[in-house]
């Protein structure tokens, strides 16, 4: 190391290991770390974890994330409903010829763009086990609601309350599972957890037509309202759970299945990785997260994410499906393969991220497969075996969403209340431009080909593209500059490590 000393110049001081300074004719032969094993792409590989924080993170996962993923499911199915109600009589039934179902949509992103960034605010200051249970039990009792609308009109004014319900969740969600997992384990999870909108998108389609056949006409009442009881009948217990096995966080958790010594290990693994502990969010907090270039550059990237393709309830390949004249059974199932494609590259994408440590690479790869299915249906007249690709293809770019948000938690993990800010921000902003950008792009009117729509949706991925390598510049900029930073010691001694990164070398 360099110590610097009042009255003669600075000296380099090398200070050998044992294993350099004494090293002997049995030394020759070092020992060598044991290879990783193949698993480790899959899974956490981290050879230094005590038991005890295996146990620990195993604990984490098992009602945290399926907590998360339960809550993301319901939310997700109440999302998709309208989509397979739409195809499935409710189109019909109350008279939607026009462009209705785009207002429904948007009716649901203005609700969800007013709650957010409250929600968020709200987030520093009530536990999120009592919080995030009371917005999903208010948005499970609304969906009930849905099955008496007798106008569209009536499914507008609901939907926009559900929209303000709903706010809450994805950006609450990202913000507690950065308060306990690290880098090598949060892609992952994240993914795990945001897979279960695909799940829910299929299990929907799966609900409406086993609802379609088994309940249509059922107390007087068509298939598709059948669907919204259903919905909320599935929902009600696991609003119910959440406020029980939500764990809030690690500062002022009371979950049941933690105790004493996981409170003090969850404290401690944040600390290490520099993530810091909620403290009060007044003014020089929003000084702090709009004086830095976190909340600009990561708001564009999630903004076009957002709108790189159709709002959620119009989902083209449904659309196309029933112009060809095919099955309300067939219509609702069928598009629950591009789903389960879904499902799987967004956990083999958060997979291979984490093994990695390298978000940007993983998610353009994202949204290269996004752009190039976007592109050939911007072409359209072409067969039709290509086309059924285009479609089921499309759903890649969906992984791209969890590993910004992953991303996002690491970047600003050294500040609590600007992490919370910025992802609430992010996807505030986000469903703000996804209020009336798909009414321009992707209108009803020019259902099935939506050719305007596909055209934007790959100079968006481009976009995307760009936006992404931007964010990447900048961190490994910060990366290089903390690197670089000289810290002093008590007595004012400046110390250097020898690869440059702050800190005393032994």
């Amino acid at each position: 190391m360099v110590v610097k000393c009042k009255d003669e110049p600075p000296k380099e001081v090398v200070v050998n290991s044992p294993s350099q300074n004494s090293r002997g004719p049995s030394d020759e032969f070092e020992a060598v770390e044991p290879k990783a094993p193949w698993w480790s792409y899959i899974w956490d590989y981290e050879p230094e974890r005590s038991h005890e924080e295996r146990v620990f993170i195993q604990k984490l996962d098992m009602f945290l994330i399926t907590m998360l993923s339960f809550g993301y499911f319901i939310k997700n199915l109440d999302q998709t409903n309208i989509s397979n109600a739409f195809v499935s009589g409710m189109k019909e039934d109350l008279s939607m010829n026009g462009n209705e179902i785009n207002l429904i949509d948007t009716a649901w992103t203005v609700g969800y763009v007013i709650g957010q960034i409250p929600s968020q605010v709200i987030l520093t200051k009530v536990r999120p086990s009592i919080w995030v249970p009371s917005c999903e039990l208010l948005w499970t009792l609304l969906t009930f609601c849905l099955a008496a609308a007798k106008t569209s009109n009536h499914v507008i004014i609901i939907r926009f309350f559900v929209g303000v319900a709903e706010s809450i969740f994805y950006p609450a969600a990202h913000t507690i599972l950065g308060s306990w997992y690290k880098p090598s384990e949060l892609g992952k999870r994240a993914c795990i957890f945001h897979a279960s909108s695909a799940v829910a998108s299929m299990f929907s389609g799966y609900l409406q037509a086993g609802v379609y056949t088994g309940l249509n006409g059922v107390g007087g009442l068509p298939g598709w309202k059948w669907l919204f009881i259903m919905d909320g009948i599935i929902s009600t217990p696991i609003c119910i759970a959440g406020f029980f096995l939500l764990p809030d966080l690690p500062e002022d958790t009371k979950a049941f299945y933690l105790n004493e010594n996981d409170r003090v290990l969850a404290k401690r693994r944040m600390e290490s990785i520099g993530r810091a502990p909620r403290t009060r969010l007044g003014r020089s907090a929003f000084k702090r997260i709009f004086g830095r270039w976190h909340v600009y550059l990561l708001s564009i990237l999630y903004i076009i994410f957002i709108n790189t393709g159709p709002s959620s309830s119009i989902n083209p390949m449904s659309i196309w499906l029933k112009a060809k004249g095919l099955s309300v059974q067939q219509i609702n199932i069928i598009p629950t393969a591009a789903s389960a494609i879904q499902l799987v590259l967004t956990v083999s994408f958060a997979m291979v991220s984490d093994a990695i440590r390298h978000r940007a690479r993983i998610m353009s790869l994202s949204t290269f497969l996004g752009g190039f299915a976007a592109l050939v249906l911007a072409i359209w007249n072409i067969p039709d075996g290509l086309k059924w690709f285009a479609f089921l293809l499309q759903r890649a770019a969906v992984p791209y969403g969890p590993l910004s948000i992953s991303w996002a938690n690491e970047i600003c993990g050294a500040d609590a209340e600007e992490r919370a800010i910025v992802i609430g921000i992010m996807n505030s902003l986000g469903y703000a431009f996804n209020a009336w950008l798909p009414l321009l792009t992707y209108p009803q009117v020019d259902s099935p080909t939506f050719k305007k729509g596909f055209i934007f949706s790959v100079a968006a991925f481009v976009a995307q593209a760009v936006i992404t390598a931007a964010v990447a510049f900048m961190y490994k900029r910060d990366q290089k500059r903390a690197k670089q930073e000289t810290a002093r010691d008590e007595e004012g001694v400046e110390v250097r490590s020898s690869d440059g990164v702050t800190g005393v070398t032994a």
